[in-house]
């Protein structure tokens, strides 16, 4: 609770658009303690907490990771099994459903804001690394699971080497590439907002807010330890 507390605290105020020292004085504390909170390394009292929530407009239920609605509605055991295809709850698992949601969501999300950008190259590019995440991921269980690697056109070698990698890596390029090229058009981007996207992608946009949040929980260790 308190890991999601603190990278949900950070990702609301990135949202806002607002920086450490602004977040900090609205909230009527100090830069560093707000730092701290953000880090996980103090844990905040319930008045702050009640603060924050009126500061970015959100539940409590939300900004301590219980829910993934702003508005503070709990997820129903339902609502988590509805991602799987009727009659499948993914040999009922609920954490795989539940991640299977939150990821449907968040690239559903991701591919309707490029769709409004209208750039066919950002839009493959952006289809061809994940589908090369999927496709390595996918291989991975399959050589797991001890099935004839003959089924793939791909020599196992070659994927053992890293060609998901390296090609997730060119689409990754030509995905930024697309985008700057949109920039120096003029071409207008889709409003980010947490407003416009809880308007736009009701429910969805919930799944990308968790989405975000931890996968830069994630890089950052990845990076703390980098620098180490």
């Amino acid at each position: 609770m308190a890991s999601e507390f603190s990278r949900t605290l950070s990702l609301l105020r990135q949202e806002r658009g607002v920086s450490q020292r602004t977040a900090a004085g609205d909230l009527g504390i100090s830069q560093a303690l707000l730092s701290h909170y953000e880090n996980g390394i103090r844990e905040p009292g319930l008045a702050f907490v009640v603060r924050a929530c009126d500061y970015y407009h959100v539940s409590a239920d939300f900004i301590l990771g219980r829910t993934l609605s702003r508005e503070g509605n709990m997820l129903s055991e339902q609502e988590v099994l509805s991602a799987a295809d009727e009659g499948n709850i993914l040999q009922g698992s609920v954490l795989a459903t539940l991640q299977s949601k939150l990821l449907s969501g968040a690239i559903g999300v991701l591919f309707g804001l490029l769709g409004k950008l209208g750039d066919k190259t950002a839009i493959n590019a952006a289809a061809a690394y994940v589908g090369s995440a999927v496709y390595q991921l996918y291989r991975h269980l399959y050589r797991g699971a001890g099935a004839n690697e003959a089924y793939f056109a791909l020599d196992p070698a070659a994927c053992t080497m890293g060609a998901a990698d390296a090609d997730m890596k060119v689409s990754e390029l030509h995905y930024a590439r697309a985008l700057r090229l949109c920039q120096g058009q003029k071409k207008p981007f889709p409003d980010l907002s947490p407003e416009a996207l809880t308007a736009a992608y009701p429910g969805r946009c919930q799944s990308l807010t968790q989405v975000l949040s931890t996968a830069d929980a994630r890089l950052c260790a990845v990076a703390d330890k980098q620098e180490k």
